[in-house]
């Protein structure tokens, strides 16, 4: 066992998700997921040594609770590994201009946070909960932050800044800052390894597809551009957000058809994306089964879905002017052949041929390149966040 494990928290609106990892290896000693936060049927899962285990958090539970269950129930009986663990790390989604790279975390902080959580108002406040948490279990462990958004920063001003009054920037911070940084950054990272060239030469497309999906245009390791923006709500369609749309609908809702504003909000962001249009489900793998079944609004959802990914990954070769690999990643990304092969047909001007045998077998894990050896690279990479949090925080805290 190393001893360069770290801890690794990443607390959702109603989740927490959590691993001890080796910073150097980037393997998992423990993971799990608590979820359901507020619900009755609250319960933790986690995998240890290969063995599976999941237990009820009983009513109710939040992630104060959970981090006290991962502590006394999960690792306590653990004290050799416990023993080993040098700091914690801690995912937050948007930490602003702020930050621009990873912290350790002291009372500025955790301010710093707090006054970014109008941008996510559904993480920053979480992510905060837990870091106070971890505080409170391990008092002596210096506490890392790592966050979504400041992988971003590299962004010109021309890709950040909306056509708005510059003074709504000026005054607001109203501007472009993307998320997924986290996985994008460790994506062409790794697919610099597998192209056997430095990232710095590289012109990178990385689109990571999940219930939450981005792209970001990588110039030599460095975004240049994004698809999500102020929030996560910008972009691509996902599982129930909207993505891109004419923001006067906003106004055609409230003062013609008569919604509240918070009634908007909540469809744009919980009721639209693949389970709006499909009238079926959120999840990729329903709306796949929908699809093979001849369903109509599941088939117009993927097709739409993979349409207006391909119309962001033909714009981000603007910023690059060369394209040397497409990267997939994320649940979606990394386990649909079906959407990776639509998507690179839609992409028919770039001349992409996809190998159904390798793009089947880069799946569930598996990552490679999908395309035949005469084509334009597109692979898949699955992502590893974790990892990068360990890594940074082992990095701070030597």
């Amino acid at each position: 066992m190393s001893n360069k494990l770290v801890l690794v928290l990443n607390c959702g609106s109603s989740s927490l998700k959590f691993a001890v990892i080796d910073a150097i290896t980037g393997d998992a000693e423990i993971s799990g997921l608590a979820e359901c936060f507020g619900l009755k049927d609250s319960r933790i899962k986690w995998k240890y040594n290969g063995e599976k285990h999941e237990m009820s958090l009983g009513a109710y539970t939040a992630h104060r609770e959970a981090v006290e269950f991962i502590v006394e129930n999960i690792l306590g009986p653990l004290p050799e590994l416990l023993s080993k663990i040098l700091a914690v790390g801690h995912r937050i989604v948007h930490g602003g201009e702020k930050f621009t790279h990873s912290m350790i975390i002291d009372d500025t902080v955790i301010d710093g946070i707090e006054e970014c959580a109008s941008l996510a108002p559904l993480h920053n406040p979480a992510h905060l909960i837990g870091i106070r948490a971890a505080i409170a279990s391990f008092p002596d462990l210096p506490q890392v932050t790592v966050f979504d958004t400041a992988f971003h920063q590299s962004m010109p001003e021309r890709a950040y800044i909306y056509a708005l009054p510059y003074k709504l920037y000026r005054e607001h911070s109203i501007r472009r800052y993307g998320m997924h940084g986290t996985s994008h950054l460790f994506v062409s990272r790794q697919a610099a390894q597998m192209l056997e060239k430095p990232v710095e030469e590289l012109c990178l497309i990385s689109a990571h597809l999940g219930n939450g999906a981005s792209v970001t245009a990588i110039k030599g390791g460095k975004s240049v551009d994004t698809s999500m923006g102020l929030t996560p709500l910008e972009g691509l369609v996902m599982g129930t957000r909207c993505g891109d749309m004419d923001p006067s609908i906003v106004y055609h809702l409230v003062h013609q058809l008569g919604y509240t504003v918070d009634e908007v909000n909540s469809m744009l962001n919980k009721q639209s994306g693949l389970l709006g249009i499909s009238e079926l489900t959120s999840d990729c793998r329903g709306i796949e089964e929908g699809y093979a079944e001849g369903h109509k609004g599941a088939t117009l959802a993927l097709e739409i879905f993979c349409y207006r990914l391909a119309k962001y990954i033909a714009s981000y070769t603007v910023p690059l002017g060369k394209l040397d690999a497409v990267v997939f990643t994320g649940g979606i990304g990394e386990n649909s052949d079906l959407v990776r092969r639509k998507v690179l047909e839609n992409l028919a001007i770039f001349k992409f041929q996809v190998d159904d045998e390798r793009n089947k077998a880069a799946r569930f894990g598996n990552s490679g390149i999908i395309t035949a050896d005469t084509s334009p690279v597109a692979m898949v990479i699955p992502t590893n966040e974790e990892w990068v949090i360990a890594a940074d925080a082992l990095k701070l805290i030597e």
